[in-house]
């Protein structure tokens, strides 16, 4: 593996004249949302590949991660790449797992949540855009937990934790956050799903306080994409990994 720190920060997992395969660590942001914001992943890559794009490759980002979700990132260096990994993308071929630190203890060691998702504006008034909710009107979702560890800290809110394991057998916004949440685990860092919604506007306007960090314990979401696999089109089955990040680490040593 080899690290790219000259634009932002990554690590490459592994690269091939088809694809790249980065792990993306948080709070960087994959792709850019105005022309004014900072630096980016895919600033990154760009640089990163400049070779390969000045011999005509195509970067295509085959999947997205929020700013402060870190892991696995796939990227394409040509389109008819592209076009086989999205295609396996939309048929669900391809293995996404991820990790997630939770307030609570599971009863059961593995469950499922079924509950359909939908964007929080649609059907009631909401600050902010992008938050989602668990109604019956939205699409089919569908998240497998699966318990690897319980553990205690003492903390003021609480100090039963879950280290779980997720996958995302659909593909729907926020979808591990919101699922951990309705089952009554919602992930530690959570601004949006977790204690309380108002955590992401006064971040917006304060920034990270300590009557934040006293409430979510982590200055992001705990969740991580550690593993993809995929079987491409030459029907060589491909499995990646990326190693639990420094400050989930941290989080589980300190119990």
């Amino acid at each position: 593996m080899r690290s790219f720190i000259d634009v932002c920060d990554f690590t490459v997992i592994d690269e091939t004249d088809r694809w790249i395969v980065v792990n993306k660590p948080a709070p960087l942001q994959v792709h850019p949302s105005r022309p004014e914001g900072g630096p980016t992943l895919w600033h990154g890559l760009r640089e990163l590949l400049r070779y390969d794009l000045e011999n005509g490759a195509a970067l295509s980002l085959i999947n997205r991660l929020d700013r402060d979700t870190s892991g696995l990132v796939l990227v394409a260096k040509d389109k008819p790449t592209a076009r086989m990994l999205h295609k396996a993308m939309m048929r669900r071929e391809v293995k996404k797992e991820y990790r997630a630190i939770v307030w609570g203890w599971p009863e059961p060691d593995e469950f499922d949540v079924r509950e359909p998702i939908l964007r929080r504006g649609e059907v009631e008034e909401s600050d902010i855009y992008a938050m989602q909710k668990v109604h019956p009107d939205g699409a089919a979702s569908h998240t497998t937990f699966r318990v690897l560890r319980r553990f205690e800290r003492n903390t003021a809110n609480g100090a039963r934790f879950s280290l779980l394991a997720a996958v995302p057998n659909t593909g729907r916004m926020h979808q591990i956050r919101i699922h951990a949440a309705h089952a009554g685990f919602p992930v530690v860092g959570d601004k949006l799903y977790g204690p309380s919604c108002e955590w992401y506007l006064r971040q917006i306007t304060d920034g990270w306080t300590p009557e934040a960090a006293a409430a979510l314990l982590m200055s992001r979401h705990a969740l991580h994409s550690c593993l993809m696999g995929i079987t491409a089109g030459d029907g060589a089955h491909h499995v990646w990994r990326a190693p639990l990040p420094a400050d989930m680490e941290g989080f589980l040593n300190e119990s």
